[in-house]
């Protein structure tokens, strides 16, 4: 039942894209990837956001009741150091600009600021509608709410700068969650789905297409979708989890080889 559960949504996934293409999938294929290391999860990490620096890899959980801030140590999977965000608010995702980690929160329109040596909270910053992904460049952020556009924002005040609309040959594309910034580009994950969005942060449209629905073809019952992006360690990889997931995997994306 599960693996029919598994072919069924997949093929929801391809004709979903297929259908914004408007072709049979040939501009969809995907781009090819290695699995070059796996590393322990938490398998009760409800993960939202997610991203590696300064040696560590840095978690937003989600859940009422059960979101947390964590530094996590990548090869064992151990958490190091957690912060708990009030029973009421729902962790979303997270980002690293400077010394401060940047928290979302679902739908209480509130950002926490802490320190990322020792995740003490230093304050909050107030945005409207919900909050899904975060992801900066350094200079400024990009905060996703599960539509077509990604806000762009200032990290000091959270002003919106400017707001980028998401499209794939002209057409929206929505549920647009985790956020990853690397070699100048978005990287994001589509909600409730195996696609990652390679996204020029200009113009908004969709450079490429990569399929990680082979990522994780035996995952327990108890995993849910995909979700938590980052830059692993060597600045060039990936680094995929999801919510309840029991492994981080590491993997070498590689461009589909020219007919």
């Amino acid at each position: 039942m599960q693996e029919c559960y598994r072919v069924i949504r997949r093929l929801s996934e391809v004709a979903l894209f297929a259908a914004v293409l408007g072709c049979s999938g040939r501009d969809a294929e995907p781009t090819d990837f290695e699995v070059t290391a796996r590393y322990p999860h938490d398998p009760s990490a409800y993960t939202q956001g997610l991203l590696s620096a300064k040696g560590f890899l840095y978690e937003s959980t989600g859940r009422y009741g059960h979101s947390e801030l964590r530094r996590v140590e990548l090869q064992t999977g151990r958490v190091l150091a957690s912060r708990a965000l009030p029973p009421d608010r729902f962790g979303e995702g997270l980002a690293l600009i400077g010394d401060v980690l940047v928290q979302l929160t679902w739908k209480a329109g509130v950002a926490y600021r802490y320190d990322a040596e020792t995740l003490t909270l230093r304050d909050s910053l107030h945005y409207p509608g919900e909050g899904w992904g975060l992801a900066t460049d350094g200079e400024v952020l990009f905060l996703s709410d599960g539509s077509d556009s990604i806000r762009v924002l200032s990290p000091e005040s959270f002003q919106v700068l400017r707001v980028v609309h998401v499209r794939l040959k002209g057409a929206p594309l929505y549920k647009l969650n985790e956020l990853e910034f690397t070699d100048g580009a978005l990287l994001a994950n589509v909600y409730e789905s195996n696609w990652v969005l390679r996204i020029d942060p200009e113009t908004g449209n969709v450079l490429r297409l990569i399929d990680l629905s082979e990522l994780f073809p035996d995952r327990p019952p108890s995993a849910e979708v995909m979700n938590g992006l980052a830059v692993a360690p060597d600045g060039v990889q990936l680094l995929v989890t999801g919510k309840f997931w029991p492994t981080v995997f590491q993997v070498r994306l590689t461009p589909v080889a020219a007919p």
